[in-house]
This record gives C-alpha cells, structure tokens and sequence, in this order.
C-alpha cells in the first residue's frame, strides 16, 4: 500500500457482495453458535459484525478482560470462510461506569442526567469515557489485529449523544475559543446585541440550555457544529488506535439516515469505508423512495461503493405501529441498494433477539427459525447476490445531475423563531428528490462548495444559509454553462445565520432576476396558493423581478395575484413555492430535458425504476401488480440466466439485472 493511501472496502469485498448482519452470539448458549453457522453457509452469508454491544461482557469490572467468547468466535468464523467486521463496544458502556464515573452520562438541556439501562449513555466530552474507549479499544485491536478473519472494523454505532453538561460546557468554550478567537468576534457571530445577551467572560459561555423564551440561534447552530465536532473526536481517537494496528484495513462506522447530529460531508473525509443504517417502513408507499434518497446519498458521500450496515429483514419495533415485509419486499428494496451503489448488503441482526429491548425487532432468522419465510427470503437473496457479485461490485454510478445539501444549513434554517414550523427541510428535500425519482431521473447528492462542473444540471430544493465560497461557485457553475434550479428560502442567510442584504444574497437575486424580495408568505396546513400552471403548498413569496427574467408561472389571486411563482434567467431557475408532487415532477423533468438530461429509460409504467450502474441495467418494480417493460435491444437477466429480446414481464416486487 502507497503511502497515503487508504484500504477501502474492495479490500474487504474481493469481488462479492459482504452479506450478513450484527452477530450477537453473547445472548446466546455456545450450542446455538454452530447451529448459527450452519445457517449462515447455506444463506451465503460471508460476512459478520461481532462486538457492537458487547463492552460489559468483554470488561466486566473496570480493567478486567474476557476475551475468551470472542476468541473461539473470531476462530469459529474463520474456520467456516465467514469474515468479520470487529466492533468497538463503547456505544453502550457498562453499569460499571457510570456508577464509578457519574461524569460520563450526559445530560440533556434541563439538566437531567441519561443514565444506564438503555444505550448511547455517554458523553462525547467526558474524558473519563474517553479514557476508557481508549483503552478497550487498544487492547481489542492489539489482541485482533493480526487475526485471519478481521476484514474490517466498525467504530462505535450510531453515533447520536448530545450532552449540555458541566464538561460538555468546558469543551464548547475551547471550540468557541478556538472557532472566534476573542469574545468580540463570538458577540458579533452570535448577535449578541439582540436582548442583552453581550458577553464579557468565557465562564459566562453555556450550551443552549433551557430557557425562557426563543434560545440565540447563533448559539444553537454553533452547539449543533460543536457536537458533530465532538462525535467526531471519539470517532477518530478509536479509529486511530485500530489503524495504527491494522494500517491496511479498511475502517468505518455507520451513519444514520438524513440524521440532523452529524456532518456527514465532513465524517466521510475521515472513514475509509461509508456504511449507513436504513429502514424505510414497509407500509409507506414511498417507501422505496426514501431508500432511494438515503442510497444516493451515501454513494456521493463515498464517492463509489458504500456499505448498507443495517436494515430489517421483517419489521422494526419503534414505530407506533411496526409492519413485517411482505413476501419479496426484503429482496426489492435489497437489490434496490446494490442498484444504487452498496457492495454490501448486511441486516440488524442476524438471530432475532429472546430478550432486551429489541426483541420484536426482526433477525435474518426471525422467532420462526430456519422453516420460517423471513430466513428463507433471505437465503434465496443470499444466493442471487453471489450470482451478481462479480459483474456489479467495483462499478460506478454515472449521473448528470446533483441535489445540493448541506447540515450546516439545515441546522440554521430549523431555528424554533421561523416563520413557519411546517417548513421542514427533510421533507422539502424528499418532495425535490421524490419528483426527480418519478421522472426516473438518477441523482447525485453534493456539498454546495463541490466540484459541480460534471453535472448538466444542479438542484437545490432548499439552502437557508449558504457561505461566499458555495455563492460563487453556484455563479460559476452557471456562467461555465451549468443549468440550476433553485427551491424557496435559499441564500437568505450567511454561514453566522446573518441575514443577508435585501433577505437573500444580492447576488443569488441578480443570478435568478429577483430584483426585490418583498415579503415572505408561508402557508398554513390547509392553504394553497393556485398559479396558472399548478397548485403550490407551504410557502409563497412576493417577489419583484429584475426585467431580463421570464415569468414561467405566474400566482393567480390573492395578495400575490399575477406575481412570479416560478421564474427563468437564462439557465437558472427559482421556483418560490412548493408545487403539488405531479406537478414538481413535470417542472423539473422539463428543466432536466431543457438540460440536455434524459431519464435512464423512458415510458416506464408507475412503480417502476431503472438505475444503471456500470454497464448493468437493474429494473425494479416497487408495485404489487405485474407489468410489461419495454428495453431496446437484447440483454440477459444475470439473476435468472434467461436472455430477452425487446421487452418482459416484472411480476409483484419483480427485478432483473441486465446486461447487454
């Protein structure tokens, strides 16, 4: 390995597909590992994830060691071709720890303390906790390190605390410190001026705790950056110590998806492998859409092939009201992901749970055992991504356009003193990717200061507050000719959620031929705003335009009547409203075709999905009624071996893999 370079996850994959899911053979008599492996051959499973929750087992009293389980485990899967992923267990520190360190437990904005009993009772800043990760985490990569079945390692899971604690307090007033240098520049950030809230000392500097009324924004974004910093600490610290084991494995841990803690453009440039948990709810009929989202996503953050960590292979057991999988939607909404860029597709967990928490939470093999239909389904997927895996892992996604994204936005447009709570950016985001899904356009996801230059056409459904350096790259991508289509409430703010001259970015206005930004009108839950081309919910604006722009729908009634609600300068588009989804999808299909964009296959029924992924066709049916599909020229289906000439038939949850 060169210097400088890092493993990925090729080297774990070695041309398959990693298939399998957390193991969790602590909670469970030695007799059941066999039979566990036994399973696991003959459902192709090849890859394992051992330790997520297993500190109090492995340290039962502070510094003691008992490695011996884990031993015969890691040498169990070895000896049956089964590859381990080595979890570190500080996730879920033992009693032990917080009745010895009370420190360690964090504690939420009115001061309550999370205790032990459940999982995640830690805090980021507590360097006692620190201490001991730290020192788990050595003594796992020392003892495993040179191990034959270690592929790769999984740092913690889910990271997702926030602490507003003494020492959490401690640590935001050094990143402030560091972040502004002088108390004057922090006042200035935060606005401090607004309702007397000037400071003159760096002790008198807290976390964003309970409060009377509206809490600083500026205070709360920067506790927002401070805890994904923080995370992000613990992350390192432990991925540091098992690469300085292991330089040549790969090392990651899994993000939760669209999760509001975490910077995740700024975690991927710290993990070799990008792995991502996903469980869309089986009754939502947009289901596949989300999954969609959270795919395209975490294959731009990786830049190429990522990880499905986890996902269910029958129901969860944290919605309201938590719905199995009907028969095949396990395998759809699998190979969706594999479509979509995962070379690996692994399950939480692989036996489903007698006792805890989460024992209604399905396994690979569910309550039913090896005759019940969930080990059976996943058996038969088991052997149709060995089929696959040779022609598919390694390849790219090739697309034409990007959404842009961005935490650090979202957390400043979601402030509690907007003007509208309903204006939810994960659900803006989702209704702009859902059109471009429909129209079977395939998208990336980027960071609005990214590279834009390879894409036809950039979407921004929604940028609260963008930076100078993200401005003038979108001016760029334009002039350079690029095609962009902006959503409402973008460039009204700085990096400090500062407003900007006019309430939105002089140069945004001048870009989309807003001369005057007048007023914002947001709409109420039952309100619409009807334009001469559609019906637009949530939001509306008045707006003057500069005269170079065209008006391509305009409001119709009301205070807005006759004002712009969609508008075009030359290649950039600003639409000042949430359009019904058919008609969003009609919009940005008409942009996209304008762009030079066309959809990866057209006149395909409803439900229908196609994604190409190297010189692979993958068509999916997300419907529970079969279909005819019509694909030019002649192609052989690799899940079944049969060639087809022209058109086929995709029944319920039907897909096939085609290549030319």
């Amino acid at each position: 390995m060169s210097m400088g370079k890092r493993p990925g996850l090729a080297g774990a994959t070695r041309g398959r597909i990693l298939f399998g899911g957390d193991y969790n053979p602590e909670q469970w008599p030695e007799e059941t590992w066999h039979e566990d492996v036994r399973l696991m051959k003959d459902a192709g499973v090849n890859s394992v994830t051992l330790g997520v929750f297993s500190w109090a087992k492995l340290e039962p009293r502070p510094g003691e060691r008992e490695f011996g389980w884990l031993d015969a485990l890691m040498d169990l899967m070895h000896d049956n071709g089964i590859g381990v992923v080595l979890a570190t267990p500080t996730s879920s520190p033992p009693p032990w720890l917080g009745r010895l360190h009370p420190e360690t437990l964090p504690r939420d904005e009115d001061g309550r303390i999370e205790w032990w009993g459940g999982r995640q009772h830690f805090s980021h800043s507590s360097a006692v906790y620190r201490h001991y990760a730290a020192a788990i985490t050595e003594d796992l990569a020392a003892r495993y390190g040179g191990h034959p079945a270690l592929t790769m390692w999984h740092i913690n899971n889910e990271y997702c605390t926030y602490d507003w604690g003494d020492e959490a307090a401690t640590r935001f007033r050094r990143w402030l410190q560091s972040k502004y240098g002088t108390l004057d520049a922090l006042n200035s950030a935060w606005g401090t001026a607004f309702w007397s809230q000037g400071y003159g000392e760096w002790e008198e500097v807290l976390p964003p705790r309970h409060a009377h009324y509206l809490k600083n924004p500026g205070q709360v974004l920067d506790f927002k950056r401070f805890t994904s910093d923080m995370l992000l600490e613990c992350y390192v610290a432990e991925r540091d110590i098992v690469r300085r084991h292991t330089p040549h494995l790969p090392v990651t841990t899994n993000f939760m998806p669209l999760w509001a803690g975490q910077d995740a453009w700024r975690w991927v440039e710290e993990e070799d492998v990008v792995s991502v948990d996903l469980y869309p709810d089986p009754r939502d009929p947009l289901g596949a859409q989300g999954g969609a989202l959270v795919q395209d996503m975490t294959r731009s953050q990786a830049r190429g092939p990522w990880m499905l960590m986890e996902q269910a292979a029958g129901p969860v057991n944290w919605r309201g009201v938590n719905h199995p999988k009907p028969r095949g939607l396990n395998r759809l909404w699998s190979l969706q992901a594999v479509a979509r860029g995962a070379d690996a597709v692994c399950y939480f967990q692989w036996r489903q749970s007698r006792q805890g928490a989460e024992k209604f939470h399905s396994g690979m093999v569910s309550h039913a055992g090896e005759e019940g239909r969930t080990y059976q389904e996943v058996k038969q997927l088991g052997a149709e991504l060995a089929r696959i895996g040779g022609a598919v892992t390694g390849s790219h996604t090739d697309n034409d356009i990007a959404i842009l994204h961005d935490w650090h936005s979202w957390w400043a447009g979601a402030h509690e003193g907007r003007l509208s709570t309903r204006v939810d950016y994960p659900q803006v985001l989702t209704a702009w990717h859902r059109a471009l899904w429909q129209a079977n356009l395939t998208t990336d996801f980027a960071h609005p200061e990214h590279d834009l230059t390879a894409y036809k056409l950039v979407v921004v459904p929604q940028l609260y507050a963008l930076t100078d350096p993200a401005i003038d790259n979108l001016l760029a991508y334009v002039h350079g000719g690029g095609t962009l289509v902006c959503g409402f409430l973008t460039g009204i703010a700085d990096e400090a959620d500062r407003v900007r001259p006019g309430g939105m970015d002089p140069r945004l206005r001048e870009l989309l031929g807003i001369r005057t930004l007048h007023e914002w009108w947001p709409l109420d839950a039952d309100e619409r705003v009807e334009t001469d081309g559609f019906h637009g919910t949530l939001w509306s604006e008045e707006i003057e335009t500069d005269g170079d722009a065209s008006v391509e729908a305009a409001y119709k009634g009301g205070e807005l009547d006759e004002l712009p609600a969609v508008l075009r300068k030359g290649r950039a588009w600003y639409v000042s409203t949430l359009p019904e989804q058919h008609a969003l999808r009609t919009l940005l299909a008409r942009v996209a075709d304008d762009a030079g964009v066309r959809p990866v296959l057209a006149g395909l029924p409803d439900r229908v999905e196609a994604v190409r992924r190297g010189d692979l066709l993958f068509v999916l049916n997300h419907g529970r009624e079969s279909v005819t599909v019509e694909v030019p020229g002649t192609h052989h289906d690799l899940l079944t071996g049969v060639t087809y000439e022209g058109e086929f038939t995709l029944g319920r949850y039907g897909v096939m893999v085609l290549r030319p």
